[in-house]
């Protein structure tokens, strides 16, 4: 029988704070590793919810019809799965309700359900997530995912996607993707922030069954349901933030539950064989010089329980040796500035768009700097399309005044993508 991954977890830090110094920073790296063969007991719930509104008509519903198809192809025996068309409302195309259990049969029918997919009507996003909670809050204790396209601008009432979004935090996971240019990547990224998921644009219809086979491939490698990162801190401390930082940047702050008077969690969604790093910050109160204290016990739990899979040692260590305290983990700097990166990205061009020409040469240009600095060619090659690059090393850019949504959208939406430190994987 397989027992799925087994977790590691490593601490990455400088320890040495100089006299008066209270800021712990360290990188906490998760790893899973182990038998890729699903654990008997796990079940496993795919929810693939397809935009069918009227701007989804000619060659985007095509390729919707075949990305569904490569996605249900996909799908591992026992698996559950549904299918369901957002427009205005949401209805459930395979099976009629609830899910169903792949098969050679159940997949045939799907297909046959899905080759009638058409477009027609508006776009509300918490219409289509709502019926995939209510599918998925049948099966507790699954690995519950869906996968969201939209190609339009979403129609929701204000107030009304931040309620279902709410409802369906930890019910299920949601990978989003946007097909053309005619989408809004903070409404979008909306959804996959919350749902603890990727964001990503498919600017071309004949991309999607290749993007959609690939997600699928992920989810279904699966294996444990509902990670979490306990963060213990001692009496006295305050977190200041916790951050996802490889393989993106995703601030995990504002999602702690509050588990026991001195430690919270921080959702980590399903995991399979992977790692994920997160960076990690604890104001402590300060110490006399030689004085040495835990500063924090990072640990890996199952979702809703007090199992420990794997835990971590965060520490704070006082001297008067400046050559000691000065030092900075290579693995802080080097995502400390990765994380600015998208900042300064998604700052620059929200000035853009707003015709703060100012504000939006400097930001932009400040994120060409820390793109050439660490060396990144595909970032620089993203941010060339957007601005004209006089001097990389001082950010000295000027915008273009030409530039496609592709390629703006492209920007935004990958500048959260991080590289590891150099020589690892």
């Amino acid at each position: 029988m397989s027992a799925g991954p087994e977790f590691t977890v490593a601490v990455d830090q400088n320890a040495y704070l100089s006299e008066g110094a209270n800021r712990v920073d360290a990188v906490v790296t998760v790893t899973a590793t182990g038998d890729a063969a699903p654990a008997p007991t796990t079940e496993a719930l795919e929810m693939l919810i397809i935009d069918c509104s009227g701007s989804m008509q000619g060659d985007r519903i095509v390729a919707a019809r075949a990305a569904t198809a490569a996605a249900i192809g996909q799908l591992r025996d026992g698996a559950l799965f549904a299918v369901i068309a957002g427009a205005t409302s949401a209805m459930q195309v395979y099976p009629k309700r609830g899910a169903a259990r792949a098969d050679e049969g159940t997949r045939q029918e799907a297909l046959q359900a899905v080759k009638r997919l058409s477009a027609n009507g508006g776009t509300r996003f918490a219409n289509w997530l709502e019926l995939a909670r209510r599918i998925a809050e049948q099966h507790p204790g699954a690995i519950r995912h869906a996968l969201m396209l939209t190609d339009g601008q979403n129609g929701d009432q204000p107030g009304e996607l931040e309620k279902t979004l709410a409802a369906c935090t930890g019910v299920f996971t949601c990978d989003c993707r946007g097909v053309g240019t005619d989408w809004t990547v903070a409404e979008v990224r909306k959804v996959a922030s919350a749902l603890l998921g990727t964001v990503d644009i498919v600017a071309r219809p004949e991309n999607l069954a290749a993007d959609f086979h690939a997600i699928m491939n992920s989810a279904m490698g699966k294996r444990v349901a509902d990670v979490s990162l306990r963060l213990w801190s001692p009496k006295g401390a305050q977190v200041k933030f916790v951050k996802q930082v490889a393989p993106e940047v995703e601030d995990l702050t504002g999602k702690r539950v509050q588990t026991g008077p001195l430690h919270g969690d921080y959702p980590l969604g399903a995991w399979g064989a992977e790692s994920r790093e997160y960076h990690v910050c604890v104001e402590v109160p300060t110490q006399a010089i030689g004085a040495e204290m835990l500063a924090g016990r990072a640990m890996v739990v199952r979702g809703g329980s007090d199992e420990t899979l794997a835990q971590g040692l965060i520490r704070a260590i006082w001297t008067a040796d400046d050559a000691l305290s000065a030092k900075v983990s290579k693995k802080v700097a080097h995502y400390t500035g990765q994380t600015e990166y998208a900042d300064a990205v998604e700052e620059g061009l929200a000035a853009r768009r707003d015709g703060d020409t100012a504000r939006a040469t400097a930001r932009l240009g400040r994120a060409v700097e820390l793109a050439a600095a660490a060396g990144d060619k595909d970032k620089m090659e993203m941010l060339e399309k957007v601005v004209e690059v006089e001097d990389a090393a001082t950010g000295t850019v000027r915008l273009r005044s030409q530039v496609s949504d592709e390629a703006e959208k492209e920007l935004d939406i990958r500048s959260r993508r991080t590289s590891r430190v150099r020589g690892e994987g």
